[in-house]
């Protein structure tokens, strides 16, 4: 099979340029300025752009155990239709992924029920180190702690057992990041004060900068203290920027960082007209944060934007704070969210393409995945910057129904999108037959 995709502006590596490119089976063969190969199909790009695929390194696709809410099947073609093509999902579903056997039920669902590639993490516990270090880091991205409790109950808050994973693994160790005892003394406060109905708009006082920074600073302590390789999620506080670096490049960083776009999108004054729908752990905090992360982000402390994907139903979130779960889905509207900002003059799309696909693969050592390049899989994104469209019920494709975007209105599509060569979204139609593979890594020095 080959696609001839013609006088497309392709964006990669720090470069816009128009080209044509060949994709022939699963890779992408040529790139070139004026390819006259025959072709099975051939795509007019002009005044488009391609992209390498997005790689979201933080999703929550609720398979097994909580399929009410989403499945691999459901939020895996919501990905697709948003330009995502890689996932790794997060071990916090029922039972939790902590042993290898549970890790390979996971890869197993997914390799019938994947639109994207898909790579699951490894899930930490206070006493399963033994199982942890089993973990084959050729085809399992890495370790994923709770070090504050979060949906699916798998906090990790024992010293000496942190010490011993963070010492004895070479895999990276990517780490959910607020303070436990923080967290709970804010809460009863206000409980005391409201009972289970707390008004939303405190939920940034109660998940506050202070349980973040906590958290974060003894992660990247005790990473430098015994060398490990550690990917701290979803950063949300101007203070923690002080703990991250960019005076060299990201693979040669020991410690890295996330951002999700909700912490770029929006602020603590939303929560009076989104409530609980915009409800996430850690939480929307201040317009000064917000400001931070985007200052972070764009002079590289802050390596990789992801979603940190996470449906719930619309009942469980219209619940009374205290049984309100966080979290919300956003991988379809991942990158029409940043190429709005590229829109608005916040982001170049170099900027956007380096921070949600070069990154995550760089970062992750995916092979093969997250560039551009001949010789690397097709996973690739066709998107039109000059076509507006607005959130609405009735173009959602997550499970839940739902999303806290619904009403707003975008200046980018994206059109189309490959997964391994195959044209699996096409302008809305999305194709019947599955062709996500298992993310594989390359070997950590």
């Amino acid at each position: 099979m080959k696609v001839l995709i013609k006088n497309v502006n392709i964006v990669n590596e720090g470069k816009v340029f128009e080209s044509d490119i060949l994709i022939e089976n699963d890779l992408i063969s040529r790139i070139a300025a004026d390819i006259s190969e025959e072709a099975d199909q051939v795509i007019d790009g002009s005044g488009k752009y391609l992209l390498p695929g997005v790689i979201d390194d933080q999703v929550h696709f609720r398979d097994p155990g909580l399929t009410h809410k989403g499945d691999i099947e459901s939020e895996s073609r919501a990905a697709i239709a948003g330009g995502v093509t890689s996932f790794i999902d997060q071990p916090n579903t029922v039972p939790n992924a902590v042993t290898q056997e549970l890790l390979a039920d996971k890869y197993e669902i997914a390799s019938q029920k994947a639109y994207a590639n898909y790579g699951f993490m490894m899930g930490g516990t206070n006493d399963n180190l033994e199982e942890v270090l089993k973990t084959n880091p050729r085809n399992v991205p890495g370790i994923k702690l709770f070090l504050g409790s979060s949906t699916g109950n798998m906090l990790v808050d024992n010293p000496e057992t942190l010490e011993n994973i963070f010492s004895n693994t070479q895999m990276l160790i990517a780490v959910h990041c607020e303070d436990e005892a923080t967290i709970r003394a804010n809460t009863q406060k206000y409980m005391d004060e409201y009972g289970d109905d707390i008004p939303v708009k405190f939920h940034h006082l109660i998940r506050s900068e202070e349980a973040c920074y906590i958290s974060s600073s003894k992660a990247i302590e005790l990473a430098e203290k015994t060398g490990a390789r550690l990917h701290v999620f979803h950063l949300s506080t101007a203070k923690e920027m002080e703990l991250f670096r960019n005076d060299i490049p990201l693979k040669d960083k020991k410690i890295t960082a996330e951002v999700c776009v909700h912490h770029l999108t929006f602020t603590n004054e939303d929560y009076e007209t989104k409530g609980g729908l915009i409800k996430w752990n850690p939480a929307v905090k201040t317009q000064n944060d917000k400001d931070a992360l985007w200052e972070a982000l764009l002079d590289d402390r802050i390596d990789v934007i992801a979603t940190d994907h996470a449906p719930h139903t619309a009942e469980e979130k219209n619940n009374v704070y205290t049984k309100c779960p966080s979290g919300a889905p956003l991988v379809q509207h991942s990158l029409v969210v940043m190429l709005e900002n590229y829109k608005n003059g916040k982001i170049s799309l170099e900027k956007i393409v380096e921070k949600m696909s070069h990154n995550p693969a760089i970062l992750f050592k995916v092979e093969k995945r997250g560039f551009v390049r001949e010789g690397y899989k097709a996973d690739l994104v066709l998107v039109d910057l000059n076509e507006n469209w607005t959130v609405s019920k009735d173009n959602l494709l997550y499970k839940c129904g739902w999303s806290p975007l619904e009403g707003m209105n975008f200046h980018s599509k994206v059109t189309h999108t490959f997964v391994n060569g195959h044209l699996v979204y096409d302008n809305g139609t999305i194709a019947e037959e599955k062709f996500g593979e298992r993310l594989l890594f390359e070997a950590r020095n």
